[in-house]
């Protein structure tokens, strides 16, 4: 944050850095300059109104002033309002305009306001006036004023700047006339350098810099901006010379030995920082204004605790200066560890002291922070709830199940237990609602102040979705596609909170534009086949099942890419098959997931589980036995092999008890084809059973039976020994 800060003084310094060319009483215009220089802003304020009260028809004073205010809001933006100092600046300019309209500067003034809001075209309109004030020449010697006019040029150029950004193609023209009327006025060159800067191209930046130095040696400014750019490159040793210098030239230049508490601060040598600091807090006179930008300064170097320190000193002496719980604030949200009931009260006392129209969006957001971080715990609590709740139902189905008195007092204990247990996550949960509610109310405010903010478009969409509010996250997502960020990343967000909101219709349709737009995203495909899923929880559409089958043929041309993506289509195709009895179809996709991957022992222990459940489903005991051991062979501490084991071998002697010589099966063909009315007979008796159109059969055999003989027209017949398995299925080859 320090470096947002470090920019915006770095380029308006120059707006003070000013060579007096007026008709005006110059040394008073100068002791003006100098306290401003020494960021004693109140008290520059106080001088150019005196110049304005004795001589008010020069429009002049009036330009210098509103710089000074505009100075002012970027020396300190956590506790200043840019709307309110842009006004007050625009009034003050608009007088200067009253006092001589044919000045160029004060229409620049009005530019810069203007442009700083966002009012493109009404800043190119004072800009035109202003050009139109500047009277065009042929040669620079026909020039009436040529360091006046070169040094609105420069203004002009100046004008470009915004939020650390700089139209060059606008501003650098404007520059090259202003050097060519006047190559000897050091500011000019400052400007030239701060634009350079922005543009990021410090050779020459720093090129002119030293230009201005060459051109006036007393005064401490270009010193003190190189000496920034060294620091703002953490090159810290390279700067500490120039601050040094810029304190040689002038004892008193307050901002040099604010930054050089700013450099120790950010070499940990806070003793050192601490006694710039306090000579700083000197050379302003320990005026409240100084000690408040010293507060700002302590928080851009991340020392919270003295900053909360100093702000309670401040408060101590004058409780007006209520934007500063902003600070302590901040700072408290910010210290490690964080104080987030400490910044709470302090943003509750902004908000009730400070009027709305200084409330800025920064308050909102860290205020929104603020208690996002305090609920936290949220989402687990909401989701602990959720098993809970899901705990409470299986144990009142095991309770209305229940045939001894016995079994159902035990059931209601716990019962009885996770019902309490829920109630006090409930009302938890709905204390934090009315926190979290607090927090997206103060999020919409901040939105609706920077409706075009990218950055915080995208903070308010994910903490929506972390914090379960999937409709309104995706709202917000919908914003950003709109703004124009419009990755496939984008619309899956806004896909997957529709689905986690239960708005599948438009989850649906976010995800149709996704895969239309990125044919080969792959999550798009797998999250409509959620949204599908969820639609038809119970699978009696099937509606899911073409889009799994599409999730497969996009996956498997990277099988080990999207290993995850297949593992989880291919568990729900076996999954549907399973729930329609299909267990020959189910295994299919059981089997491919044991083969998925050679190495993942998951994979293969959840595929032999579910191949042994679809044989234990037919009463194919052996065979389920059989999948549920090779679980074992990987991984022998598996319980859920090991139960199932114990449930089919118990399943299978309760059969053979019930009926010890049923025997059963399926018919089929070698293509797997089930086969109508084949004979499935005991050799050299009259037991005999016919199979069904699904090739089944079942019946009891004699005691002491050898082989069955299975015939069918058409087909080989087919001997089989009869062993003590009750399971034969039996394939047959045509003749």
């Amino acid at each position: 944050m320090r470096k947002v800060c470090f920019k915006q003084v770095l380029l308006l310094a120059s707006l003070f850095c000013i060579f007096v060319t007026s008709n005006i009483n110059a040394q008073d215009l100068q002791t003006a300059i100098t306290l401003t220089r020494s960021e004693q802003y109140d008290e520059a304020e106080a001088a150019y109104n005196q110049l304005i009260q004795k001589e008010p028809n020069v429009s002049k004073n009036y330009f210098y002033l509103g710089e000074n205010i505009l100075l002012s809001y970027f020396a300190d933006t956590i506790s200043n309002s840019l709307k309110v100092l842009t006004t007050q600046a625009k009034e003050v300019y608009l007088k200067g305009v009253n006092a001589d309209s044919l000045n160029s500067l004060n229409y620049i003034g009005l530019s810069k306001v203007a442009f700083y809001l966002g009012q493109d075209q009404e800043a190119a309109k004072f800009r035109l006036k202003a050009k139109k004030n500047l009277p065009a020449y042929k040669k620079v010697s026909k020039i009436l004023n040529p360091k006046d006019y070169a040094f609105a040029l420069a203004k002009l150029a100046e004008s470009y700047i915004r939020n650390e950004k700089v139209d060059t193609s606008k501003a650098l023209p404007l520059l090259r006339e202003a050097i060519t009327i006047d190559s000897k006025t050091p500011e000019i060159f400052i400007i030239a350098g701060d634009i350079y800067f922005l543009a990021k191209d410090g050779s020459n930046s720093i090129r002119n810099y030293n230009i201005a130095n060459n051109l006036d040696k007393t005064r401490p400014t270009a010193n003190m901006k190189i000496g920034s750019i060294y620091m703002k490159g953490r090159n810290l040793t390279a700067a500490i010379p120039y601050f040094e210098e810029a304190i040689k030239l002038n004892a008193s230049y307050a901002p040099a030995y604010r930054e050089l508490g700013l450099l120790w601060s950010m070499a940990g040598k806070y003793d050192k920082s601490k006694e710039y600091f306090k000579k700083y807090l000197e050379i302003t006179k320990g005026n409240i204004p100084a000690k408040i930008r010293y507060v700002t300064a302590l928080f851009y170097a991340k020392e919270y605790d003295e900053a909360v320190k100093n702000v309670e000193e401040i408060f101590s002496i004058d409780q007006k200066r209520t934007y500063l719980n902003r600070i302590a604030a901040y700072s408290s949200f910010e210290k490690n560890p964080p104080e987030y009931n400490k910044a709470l009260a302090y943003m509750d006392k902004l908000f009730k002291d400070m009027p709305e129209d200084r409330i800025i969006q920064k308050d909102y957001t860290y205020y929104a922070k603020i208690l996002l971080k305090k609920n936290s715990d949220y989402p687990k609590l909401v989701q602990n709830t959720e098993k809970l709740e899901r705990d409470l139902t299986k144990n009142q189905e095991k309770y209305d199940a229940a045939k001894s008195a016995e079994t159902k007092e035990k059931l209601k204990v716990q019962i009885d237990t996770l019902t309490n247990q829920i109630a006090r996550s409930r009302k938890l949960i709905a204390a934090d609602d009315v926190e979290l509610d607090k927090a997206f109310q103060a999020y919409k405010k901040a939105y609706e102040l920077t409706p075009d903010d990218k950055y915080l478009l995208n903070d308010v969409a994910v903490n929506l979705y972390n914090y379960k509010r999937f409709n309104e996250s995706a709202k917000y997502f919908e914003k950003l596609i709109a703004l124009g960020k419009n990755d496939a990343n984008d619309y899956l967000q806004v896909g997957k909170a529709y689905n986690q909101g239960k708005n599948y219709v438009k989850a649906d349709s976010a995800l149709s534009v996704l895969v239309q737009k990125f044919p080969d995203n792959i999550q798009g495909y797998v999250w409509i086949a959620n949204t599908y899923s969820a639609m038809d929880p119970d699978n009696n559409k099937g509606i899911a099942r073409p889009k799994f089958e599409m999730v497969i043929q996009k996956a498997r041309t990277d099988s080990v890419k999207y290993a995850t993506e297949l593992f989880n289509a291919y568990r729900f195709m076996g999954g549907d098959y399973f729930s329609q009895k299909n267990y020959a179809k189910a295994r299919e996709y059981y089997y491919r997931i044991v083969n998925l991957s050679a190495d993942n022992k998951e994979y293969k222990t959840i595929g032999y589980n579910s191949i042994g459940l679809t044989y234990y489903s037919n009463s194919e005991f052996d065979k389920a036995i059989e999948a549920y051991k090779k679980t074992l062979e990987i991984d022998p501490k598996n319980q859920n092999a090991t139960i199932s084991i114990k449930n089919v071998e118990t399943a299978r002697n309760n059969i053979v008890q019930a009926k010890p010589n049923e025997i059963k099966g399926i018919v089929k063909d070698v293509f797997g084809s089930p086969i109508a009315s084949a004979s499935v007979r005991v050799r050299d008796t009259a037991a005999e059973a016919w199979t069904n159109a699904e090739g089944k059969y079942s019946f009891e055999i004699p005691e002491g039976s050898e082989a069955l003989i299975v015939s069918a027209k058409g087909y080989k017949s087919k001997e089989v020994v009869i062993t003590k398995a009750r399971i034969y299925n039996i394939s047959l080859e045509q003749q």
